[in-house]
């Protein structure tokens, strides 16, 4: 996996980014500089719980695993991988054998001085609005899941079409003043711009509130919706069940 992580990116907004996920790995975790750190951690959130972790950004990796012997595992394994190499399940099923893996999702951060809004025609309506849960329902599980629209605490920007609603974002509040995006549209109304008309305000919202907006994106698509309004590829996440043996 070719990663670029831009030099250019603002300290200010990698270190808030780096704040915000050391806090969901716990209170003993954090990002070094030019360094990969291990942290012995049952309780984190960066992975389904007993699955070990993998956040970078920028230069810096943050691994959070849920024993002290997994983390002894691992510090054998990564000892010279760099930060670019720990997108690569591949290179790490070769040092570190895993029976699943959740990744690798780019992550992307939003300079507000480089955003490039479009014009959007959403309307604005409450995170449980019952056809905001229809639209998760069409979707599937799959798509909604990765999406994460349920699990949004601000409220939607949506558009609609025959009275349905076919496209929404939104976001979650997370710590450090960071909005993590969602955004879903329905499958039959895809490549027809409503991602970006829907995203582009619920960034909008976002800002106006101060925060920090984050993008995480596997597909290609994905990543050039959050490209086209100013977001920069700052790092991955991934997750990985390690084997017993």
């Amino acid at each position: 996996m070719n990663l670029h992580l831009p030099a250019t990116a603002p300290h200010s907004v990698l270190d808030q980014a780096r704040a915000a996920w050391s806090r969901l790995a716990g209170a003993d975790a954090s990002f070094l500089p030019g360094r990969t750190s291990i942290v012995v951690a049952p309780a984190s959130r960066l992975s389904p719980p007993g699955w070990m972790a993998v956040v970078v950004l920028g230069d810096a990796a943050l691994v959070t695993v849920p024993t002290a012997r997994m983390a002894d595992r691992a510090t054998t394994a990564l000892r010279d991988l760099g930060t670019q190499e720990l997108a690569d399940p591949d290179r790490l099923r070769d040092r570190l054998p895993f029976d699943e893996v959740l990744g690798p999702a780019h992550l992307l951060f939003l300079t507000p001085s480089r955003f490039r809004p479009v014009p959007s025609v959403a309307e604005r309506v409450p995170g449980d609005d019952p056809l905001l849960l229809a639209l998760l329902e069409r979707c599937g599980p799959g798509d909604a899941d990765e999406s994460a629209l349920a699990d949004i605490t601000s409220s939607a920007r949506v558009l609609r079409r025959d009275g349905r609603i076919v496209a929404a974002a939104g976001h979650e509040l997370w710590p450090r003043g960071t909005a993590h995006l969602s955004i879903l549209t329905d499958p039959r109304h895809r490549r027809r711009g409503l991602a970006l008309d829907v995203a582009s305000a619920a960034v909008a919202d976002a800002l106006a509130q101060g925060l920090l907006c984050q993008w995480r994106g596997r597909t290609l698509a994905s990543r050039r919706v959050a490209q086209t309004l100013g977001f920069q590829e700052t790092g991955f996440q991934l997750s990985l069940r390690l084997s017993e043996n």
